[in-house]
């Protein structure tokens, strides 16, 4: 299996971002191995790193949601273990930044997170009841820790619905 990662970067904020296509590209590949996702041979996918006022247009247009969220993930339909084209990541960066600051993350662990969120959304997991969420939650809780990084759900409460990353 070999994974393409298209990676596009549409707000300027995103340019300072030093390690972006090495940190994404080192994410979705742990995601990979940790999940054993079975994709199909040659699988492409997208990350879009932009800002909030596209993320918002997204968020409005595609969930009837009308502000900034932090990821959306856009599955492409079909079988996953015959989808050539995965899907899209989208992550806007002000959101990114002022979540990093109000959790004490450092931004990086933050977007980490969000990228093996998103990218669980494209493989089919999803967190609208409590037994989604928590098999979610648990295998982003792996993926996080096998790239070195502490429980992206630390200091959350339980989980008794949808789970707290509710912006995807």
């Amino acid at each position: 299996m070999s994974l393409s990662i298209d990676i596009i970067v549409t707000a300027p904020r995103w340019e300072q971002q030093a390690g972006l296509d090495e940190l994404t590209q080192s994410t979705v590949r742990e995601c990979v191995a940790v999940s054993a996702a079975q994709l199909a041979r040659d699988c492409e996918l997208s990350v879009n790193f932009t800002d909030d006022a596209a993320i918002r247009e997204l968020n409005a247009q595609w969930r009837g949601i009308d502000k900034p969220t932090n990821v959306l993930s856009f599955e492409t339909p079909g079988p996953l273990a015959r989808r050539v084209a995965l899907g899209d990541i989208v992550i806007a960066h002000e959101t990114v930044a002022r979540e990093a600051e109000e959790q004490g993350k450092s931004f990086e662990a933050h977007l980490t997170h969000l990228i093996i969120h998103g990218f669980l959304h494209l493989i089919g997991y999803d967190h609208q009841s409590p037994h989604e969420a928590e098999a979610m939650e648990a295998l982003e809780r792996r993926i996080a820790a096998s790239l070195g990084l502490a429980d992206p759900y630390e200091g959350s409460e339980l989980v008794d619905g949808p789970s707290t990353m509710g912006n995807c």
